[in-house]
Formats: C-alpha cells, sequence, structure tokens
C-alpha cells in the first residue's frame, strides 16, 4: 500500500507542532525543570489523542522518560521510534528576532528553539503516524521512546533500558535528529563520531591576589590555561597529544572521494560558519576534518574579573570546557588516559591542574546494508521525489551506540534538518516545505520497513570491543541510486 502524507496532514499537525515548541523544555536549566516536566506531559496527552497505547510517563532522578506502542500487527517487524523533547538554552532574547519559544511563523520557516532540534523532527514522524492511524492500522508494530535529557548527555537513559530491556528487544531503531544536504537534497547519516567532553581547571595562588603586588612574580591561572590549551595543537592543526592518532581509522581514496563528492564544498562551509578562511589538519577537506578526522575544540574559558571596569587581580582559578570529535575506532576511555598524560606533562610547577570528564560517547559506523537502511533509502525517495545520499556526522548521538550495547539492535538516521536551521544557535527554525516532505518519508518507511525481511538481531557480549561491531564498507557504493 502507498501511503502519501498529504500537505494536509502537515497542515493538520502545524498547531500541535507550534504548542510542542512553545514549551521552553530546557534540561540544563534547573530553572526550567518544571518546563520539562509540564513537556513530558504535553506529549503524554498528544500521544493518546493520535491513537497510541500504553502511553506511559517514567520519572527519573532528573527529567521523565515518555514511552508508548502500537503492536496489532503480528508478523511484521518493531520500529522503535526515538526522539528527544529537551532543548538547549535560548541564550540571549536580544540575539533573536522573534521571542525564542514564541514559535512564530514567518514565510515557509517556523522559528523556535527546539523547532528543528528535536521537536520538529518528532513531530514529523507523530504527525504520520497520526494520518495513518486516521485511515487504518499501521503496517509494523511501534514502540516510542522520548526522553528530555538528550541535551544533558541522557544520563539516566541507559539504566532505563537496561531495566526495560525485553520491552525494547525490537527489530530497528529510527531517529530523526540528523541532517540533509538542502530542502531538494536528502540524505542518510550512516558515521557519527564520538566525544570525549571536559573540564581543564587550573589553579595557582589560595586566594586571588592583587596583580600590582604579584604581578611578574605569581603565574596567572588563566595565562597558565591557555599555555595548556595552546599546546593542545601543533602548528598544523593536528592535535598534539602522542599516541592519538594510533587508532584512528583509515578511509579509502574511493570513500573519500564520495564524501567531497556528497558534502558541501570548502566554499559553503565557509560560508555557512561565516569566516574568510578555514582550519584544521592539512592534506584534508573542512568536510573531511568535521566527519573523518578527531578534532579539538574549545568550548568556553572562565576565570578572573568578568564584571564592568578593570579590576588589578591575578585570578586564583581558570577553567575551560572542551571537547574531542572522536572517530571509529578511537575510544573514549583510551583518549582520556592520553589527555591525563599530556596535561600531566605540560603542567609546570607553579601551578595544578585537574581534569573532570563531563561525558564520554562511542563514535558510530553503521551497516548501509542492513534492510531497515534501504528501507529508509526507499523512503527517501518516495517522499523527496530523489535516492539520498550517504553522508557521515561530525556530531555524536549517544544513543546509537548505546541501543547497539545495550538492546544490540541497528539504528536508522533519518534526518531532516537543513544546514542553515540554526541548531544551538539564535533563530533557530524549520523549514515547513521540507517538513512536509519529511511527513510523507516517515509515513513511507514504515510502509517500506514493513516488507522488509527481518535480519537475525546480533547481541553484544560484554566481552566484544566497540570497534568489532563497526562493519567494513570500503567495497560498498555511497549512494543509494
Amino acid at each position: 500500500m502507498t501511503v502519501d502524507a498529504s500537505f494536509s496532514d502537515a497542515t493538520a499537525a502545524l498547531p500541535a507542532l507550534r504548542a510542542f515548541v512553545r514549551i521552553p523544555s530546557v534540561s540544563g536549566d534547573p530553572r526550567h525543570a518544571a518546563d520539562v516536566a509540564r513537556c513530558a506531559g504535553w506529549l503524554v496527552a498528544h500521544l493518546r489523542k493520535i491513537g497510541l497505547e500504553h502511553v506511559s510517563v517514567h520519572r527519573t532522578p532528573r527529567h521523565p522518560i515518555v514511552t508508548a506502542d502500537w503492536l496489532h500487527a503480528p508478523g511484521r517487524p518493531t520500529l522503535l521510534l526515538y526522539g528527544h523533547y529537551d532543548v538547549q538554552p535560548a541564550g540571549p532574547a536580544a540575539a533573536w528576532s522573534a521571542p525564542p519559544f514564541a514559535a512564530e511563523i514567518r514565510g515557509d520557516r517556523l522559528y523556535g528553539r527546539g523547532a528543528t532540534d528535536d521537536k520538529g523532527q518528532i513531530m514529523a514522524h507523530l504527525a504520520a503516524i497520526a494520518a495513518r492511524l486516521a485511515r487504518g492500522p499501521l503496517p509494523l508494530n511501534l514502540r516510542c521512546l522520548f526522553e528530555g535529557e538528550e541535551e544533558i548527555g541522557s544520563p539516566n537513559l541507559k539504566p532505563f533500558l537496561l531495566r526495560y530491556r525485553e520491552r525494547f528487544a525490537v527489530d530497528a531503531a529510527v531517529v530523526s535528529d540528523t541532517r540533509m544536504l538542502g530542502p531538494d537534497r536528502p540524505a542518510i547519516t550512516y558515521g557519527l563520531r564520538g566525544g570525549l567532553a571536559f573540564e581543564l581547571t587550573v589553579r595557582g595562588p589560595a586566594r586571588d591576589l592583587h596583580s600590582g603586588n604579584y604581578g611578574g612574580a605569581v603565574h596567572n591561572p588563566i595565562q597558565a590555561l591557555c599555555e595548556l590549551i595552546a599546546a593542545l595543537h601543533d602548528r598544523s592543526g593536528r592535535i598534539a597529544i602522542p599516541g592519538l592518532y594510533r587508532s584512528v581509522r583509515s578511509v579509502s581514496e574511493e570513500e573519500r572521494a564520495a564524501t567531497r563528492a556528497a558534502g558541501p564544498s570548502d566554499e559553503r562551509l565557509r560560508r555557512d560558519a561565516g569566516v574568510a578562511s578555514g582550519w584544521g589538519e592539512r592534506g584534508y577537506t573542512l568536510h573531511e576534518r568535521t566527519t573523518i578526522r578527531p578534532a579539538l575544540t574549545v568550548n568556553g574559558i572562565t576565570g578572573g574579573h568578568q564584571g564592568p571596569g578593570g579590576m588589578a587581580v591575578i585570578p586564583a582559578v581558570a577553567t575551560a570546557k572542551l571537547s574531542f570529535r572522536l572517530v571509529p575506532d578511537q575510544d573514549p576511555g583510551e583518549i582520556e588516559r592520553l589527555l591525563r598524560a599530556r596535561i600531566a606533562a605540560l603542567t609546570p610547577p607553579t601551578i595544578r591542574a585537574e581534569v573532570r570528564i563531563a561525558s564520554r560517547v562511542q563514535p558510530a559506523l553503521l551497516d548501509r546494508r542492513h534492510p531497515a537502511m534501504r528501507a529508509a533509502a526507499r523512503a527517501y525517495e518516495r517522499g523527496f521525489g530523489r535516492s539520498p545520499v550517504f553522508l557521515r556526522s561530525g556530531g555524536s548521538i549517544p544513543v546509537v551506540s548505546l541501543f547497539a550495547d545495550t538492546l544490540g539492535i541497528p539504528t536508522v538516521l533519518m534526518g531532516f534538518a537543513l544546514p542553515d536551521a540554526n541548531i544551538h544557535a539564535p533563530d533557530e527554525h524549520l523549514h515547513l516545505p521540507t517538513w512536509t516532505s519529511a511527513i510523507a518519508t516517515c509515513a513511507a518507511f514504515y510502509d517500506e520497513l514493513a516488507r522488509s525481511p527481518r535480519p537475525a538481531q546480533t547481541r553484544r557480549t560484554s566481552d566484544t570491543a566497540p570497534s568489532r561491531l563497526i562493519r567494513s564498507e570500503r567495497s560498498l557504493p555511497l549512494h543509494s541510486g
């Protein structure tokens, strides 16, 4: 049966999407804890309204997890739909052209924090499900899992999955939290970088000191912190941590050529970033540097006087937030060991340096030959009228490796975000014509997956190294069409 999620389906779902975006479900800000809980409650009511069953809220030490299901297709595959309803902080309201939680529509765009990441992409699936259930049964079995902690590292998701492992023994998962290349250029993500986020704190004197009395005689912690950070890269843009590149998986020339052809050009990346020139490891395009190579980024730095006017002070403490993006087969635990050794070697006796790990995420490389991936490619052809390309992403989605580790299931990354959606930035927005096609694509995916063979699940054993689960695909084409 062919399903067409028409424009009328998008129109019917638009009021719900706007209501969803208007809730400031900022998981990282304790002041918004009640809003996150309210958003979970809104989602529960909406899931029940569209016809899903066994809708439940599961309390965690921080923010709720919402589940639902529809299990009336015996003999058909069971799909796990995952998404996150929490959002990043909006930042300064003055940087937005409209209030960040007003869900304002201007032209063909809906503006608001979370409009694309990830509420709009969740609602593309829910709109497709609602339209299908309004006309008849779903073609497959469905389990839904929506969490409110993705933007803070999903600290309570793994214990939840371990507790309910049998409930989520499904054939595949689908996550829509990635991007396309453009409104008419659909893409399926097959590779994700992992991550290791940490804080580097430098301590000097026991208290803040007057710079007139001690300047030039005491090593300033801010200066020492900057010196440590600067020493973590060499002049060529490579990360200057001995041993870090030993485990980086080499990429064939065929895959590199396909990556360059499918991904954005250097000029496009510079234009999107608003910079005159690129930076980083020599010998790779800018897109390759963000996808197939590791990176170390300084995300923030604090120390000393931050208020108006000057203050002649040598601060006692300075802190920086940094993060690695890791590629197959790099293990965050091993990179942490190398990092700590490097910081210890670089730290002079004039200061004390401390590393505190904030999060660890395994990289992932997905099997494009899996029936669920092939079903997704056919669905994009139906929803967007053209075959998708397969892309690597420079970002990290922890749930992909978590599903492999705890449930032994593959994940399909069907993203609908556009490159200029301003995710995590002011004026985040959702392109509504693309969203309409996304609804059609989601509906088509359920049909295509229902007709796909059901491969035996491969569960990871406790002694299986993460790298062994990453399939070699060097002989595979990088385009589905």
